[in-house]
């Protein structure tokens, strides 16, 4: 009862939202069977990305400290589908040159990886470093060099030192000033040679899905706030002390589903959907892109209503001061994006099973799978490539010509080297970034594929497989094995444009998707 009397009450913020929403549905969305031959700009950055923890191992070589994750998933190995952990995981630590030459193969000129926090500091702070873990992201970096890749590095991808999880982690105001401590190390040490850098990656999956879910952290709009801080001052130190004589480029990746209304001509649907994209999305963009800063008026309504009904003294949601609204305005030199998959939204009729507080009740929003589309892999991903194309037009409606970085897009599924699915994922969702790019004139300057190796995907452990090159776990060498939609991407990358028919599903396979076994044996 009291969610449906906040609905009543922040009904009218939602208008505007809704009207922009609907203005823009004629403009993304097109007959998906006709293609045209558009082409990439010269200048378009194509590359590929990977995460510390997810490719790494080597957990405990060389003076590395452990992470919130190497803690976790050694005491509660049943949190991941296949009771994995990332202790070896692709061994990229030892076969860094291996993938140097394997991302060379596929023609990509940028690599997006992270740095593992605890393997440089492994306390978390910056009074203790590791030599050797120092060395080994030197030694990384000039192999990119040598193969002519420019790094793109992200500075923490959810790997928090064990000892710093165990103050709060981002629940704790110090974290902004640990976090800041570390960025000014890594820029001071590896700026020379790093000349695009990523502050964080997702920090609404980090705040919702892990510290919430898996590590139990309530305050979860505590954390969005710190962590935007962190960013916010690790960008101005940057700004100010470093740019002028390194020259190089530092920015945020937030991650995004597209959100459509289940039903396109319900103002209620309509309502959800935006509340969603607000809520999941609009909460970290809007204080670094729009013109105002701040939180969405909408999320401040929202939570600050709900801390209100639920007797909190204080909103749930910390208020920025007038200096750190200025300091998190314009903090991103360009806009990085994370996109996977589309939900259908649906105002809820029937009383949730959501915990209060939460953020699931704070957004008041049903979702689910339209059972048209196809899932290939992992049950949360299912394959809607137009959904591309609306949340590129969104962040263009809502945050202007900011340049936007692809920085992670991809499928999983189940193994196979004749990954014809993935094939055609790539194809069809870079097919919708042209169509945003020529047709709506959104400002996308790059691209980045989700991921080059099959890696540990957190609590689905090895299970589900994003890589474009197959890893064998069961093997001591972890052997890399290119799949057919490495091939593709390189084509795509060699050629700037997309053909459909280089690599095409033999025609007795009916079905979109296969087993592995079936896969081998076409």
């Amino acid at each position: 009862m009291r969610s449906s009397s906040k609905v009543a009450k922040i009904g009218a913020v939602l208008v505007s939202f809704s009207l922009l929403c609907l203005a823009h549905v004629a403009a993304t969305t097109e007959d998906f069977d006709i293609k045209e031959d558009y082409e990439f700009p010269e200048a378009f950055k194509f590359g590929v990305s990977t995460a510390a923890f997810q490719i790494e191992g080597a957990w405990n070589e060389g003076g590395k400290g452990e992470s919130m994750w190497d803690t976790y998933i050694h005491e509660h190995p049943e949190y991941t589908l296949d009771h994995s952990n990332g202790d070896i995981a692709a061994d990229s630590y030892h076969k860094y040159t291996e993938d140097v030459k394997i991302i060379k193969d596929l023609g990509v000129k940028y690599y997006r990886f992270s740095f593992s926090w605890p393997r440089i500091l492994p306390q978390g702070t910056d009074n203790k470093k590791s030599k050797d873990g120092i060395d080994y992201y030197h030694k990384l970096l000039e192999e990119l060099r040598r193969a002519n890749i420019t790094a793109v590095v992200t500075l923490f991808h959810w790997d928090m030192p064990t000892p710093l999880m165990d103050l709060g982690g981002w629940s704790n105001p110090k974290m902004v000033d640990y976090f800041l401590d570390y960025a000014r190390f890594a820029f001071e040490e590896f700026g020379d040679e790093v000349k695009i850098w990523t502050t964080m990656n997702e920090p609404h999956q980090h705040c919702y899905n892990y510290c919430y879910y898996i590590f139990s952290v309530l305050q979860s709009g505590t954390y969005a706030h710190y962590m935007l801080l962190a960013h916010a001052k690790a960008y101005r130190l940057y700004e100010k002390e470093f740019k002028p004589r390194q020259n190089g480029r530092v920015g945020i990746t937030l991650d995004a589903f597209w959100a459509d209304p289940k039903n396109s001509t319900d103002p209620l649907d309509i309502e959800a959907a935006e509340r969603y994209r607000q809520m999941r999305l609009g909460i970290y963009a809007h204080p670094i892109y729009s013109n105002i800063g701040d939180y969405p008026p909408l999320v401040r309504e929202i939570i600050d209503t709900n801390s209100r009904l639920q007797n909190f003294t204080r909103s749930r949601l910390p208020v920025f001061s007038k200096e750190e609204i200025e300091l998190l305005k314009g903090s991103s030199d360009f806009f990085g994006l994370n996109h996977y998959t589309t939900y259908l939204m649906s105002h809820p009729t029937i009383n949730e099973t959501w915990t209060i507080p939460s953020w699931d009740h704070d957004t008041f929003v049903r979702m689910e799978q339209n059972l048209a589309w196809p899932i290939p892999g992992a049950d949360w991903l299912s394959v809607y490539p137009p959904g591309f194309r609306k949340l590129l037009n969104w962040i263009k409606n809502n945050y202007g010509d900011v340049p936007i970085v692809i920085t992670e897009n991809g499928m999983c599924d189940f193994g196979g080297l004749k990954d014809y699915t993935r094939v055609s994922y790539y194809n069809d969702y870079l097919y919708q970034v042209l169509l945003a790019m020529y047709k709506d004139n959104v400002n996308v300057e790059g691209y980045f594929a989700w991921t080059l190796l099959d890696d540990f995907e957190w609590t689905d452990g090895y299970a589900t497989k994003f890589g474009l090159y197959e890893v064998d776990f069961d093997s001591p060498e972890r052997t890399r094995r290119k799949k057919l939609s490495a091939d593709n991407y390189r084509n795509i990358v060699e050629k700037r444009k997309i053909d459909f028919d280089y690599i095409k599903q033999p025609k007795m396979k009916k079905l979109p998707y296969q087993t592995p076994e079936e896969e081998n044996t076409v």
